[in-house]
């Protein structure tokens, strides 16, 4: 573990490197385990050093930051085949990281990562109502064991619903992801699944019907989501949606964002998403950006002489191109935007955040001359890093185009407050 400076573990005697072994008498298998003792008044905390057992006592009172990080967690790898996998779709010459196939409780609950619950153990389930780990995110696809297990590519799965009803039973929330594959699991099938999860509500507390990701790369025959096929899962999403709030007052089950893009029609309100709990699963993300740049009140003092250039993907550049349109209009700012097309995917890959640096280069190569600033949406790199997917670097950008380069956040607000911090 690392040991922040000035920190109460430091005070109390911790030291970077120190491996913890034990909270309270209660083995240490990991930072869960940590975070759930973390609380309590006091510590007793038993760890090695250079090979040597020892032992500290923190009185930290609740919610106390105690400056102790931990290594990364070992995760547990997926074991499906799953036919829609969007690993198994990736080229090569990516960053590692993107290559390994996640299938981890603890993921789900520290991140939202979603799991489908096949390879969890009698003790992990133990352990997670123990632990209250709760929400969790849920891959479920189809409720028809058969069918799931096939697009699973694991006979030996589990029937989800007799899982499903496990952690509903003990009170444990979910959030269910159903990836539509055309012929397989929509229609139909789809509406069934939809009326199963019902079942488990409130503890089921929302849906996400999720168009299925094809890149050039895969191999498997898999059929993209047409218009046709868009219409037909909004349509029975909607009807589902007119049940649950006149019962529930809420919607529970939503399309992602990118289901209405290929179905070509209108999102709904940003006030029909509730809370917006899979808002990072691409559902209200474009709703609840429309709104904010409706409501954004730009600053009178905000000034810019640099010529801003910024880019998006082809799916959501409408909607940036019209927020830009006011900047540029209605306050004068110079800024355009451009689409990049995804060559490295293939271009039914149309989301900003899967982007790769070389094909930003592309898009930009005969659109920099007038420009001064390139702005790039945070989406396109790696979290708290300043590299694309193809491990391209904000460096790289800068001597390709020859323009001074700026992160902004992807929201209204968030690329306001970078183009006024300019200087």
């Amino acid at each position: 573990m690392s040991i922040a400076p000035g920190s109460i573990a430091e005070e109390a005697g911790f030291r970077p490197g120190d491996i913890v072994c034990d909270v309270n008498s209660s083995p240490m298998r990991d930072v869960i385990d940590f975070m759930f003792h973390k609380d309590e008044d006091r510590l007793n905390v038993g760890f090695r050093r250079d090979g040597a057992r020892k032992q500290i006592s923190i009185s930290s009172g609740s919610g106390a930051d105690l400056g102790i990080s931990f290594s990364p967690l070992k995760v547990k790898i997926c074991k499906n085949n799953c036919v829609f996998c969007f690993v198994k779709q990736l080229p090569r010459g990516l960053r590692k990281p993107l290559y390994i196939k996640d299938e981890d409780y603890r993921l789900s609950f520290l991140y939202g990562n979603y799991t489908t619950l096949s390879n969890i153990t009698a003790e992990e389930k133990k352990r997670i109502i123990e632990q209250r780990l709760s929400p969790l995110y849920i891959s479920v696809h189809t409720t028809n064991r058969v069918l799931r297990n096939k697009m699973l590519g694991n006979p030996k799965a589990a029937d989800i619903l007799r899982e499903l009803k496990y952690f509903a039973d003990h009170k444990i929330r979910m959030h269910i992801q159903i990836v539509v594959c055309p012929g397989l699991n929509d229609a139909r099938e789809l509406q069934s699944t939809i009326q199963d999860l019902y079942k488990f509500h409130p503890y089921v507390s929302s849906i996400a019907v999720v168009p299925v990701g094809l890149t050039k790369h895969r191999k498997m025959r898999l059929t993209p989501i047409t218009k046709e096929v868009a219409l037909e899962t909004i349509d029975i999403v909607n009807s589902f949606q007119k049940r649950f709030r006149k019962k529930h007052g809420e919607a529970i089950v939503y399309c992602a964002d990118e289901m209405f893009i290929k179905a070509e029609t209108p999102f709904p309100p940003v006030q029909e998403y509730g809370e917006l709990p899979q808002i990072e699963n691409g559902v209200g993300m474009v709703p609840l950006f429309v709104s904010q740049a409706r409501r954004l009140k730009i600053p009178k003092t905000i000034s810019n002489k640099n010529r801003v250039l910024t880019f998006t993907g082809t799916s959501f550049y409408p909607y940036l191109k019209k927020f830009i349109g006011r900047l540029t209009d209605k306050e004068h700012l110079p800024i355009d935007v451009i689409p990049v097309k995804n060559a490295f995917f293939g271009e039914t890959v149309t989301v900003a955040g899967l982007l790769t640096g070389r094909d930003v280069i592309s898009a930009l190569h005969d659109n920099t001359d007038k420009y001064q600033v390139l702005a790039v949406p945070d989406v396109v790199l790696r979290e708290g890093d300043t590299l694309f997917l193809d491990n391209v670097s904000i460096q790289d950008l800068e001597e390709t185009t020859g323009l001074r380069v700026i992160i902004t956040d992807s929201t209204p607000q968030g690329f306001i407050d970078a183009i006024a911090g300019m200087g």
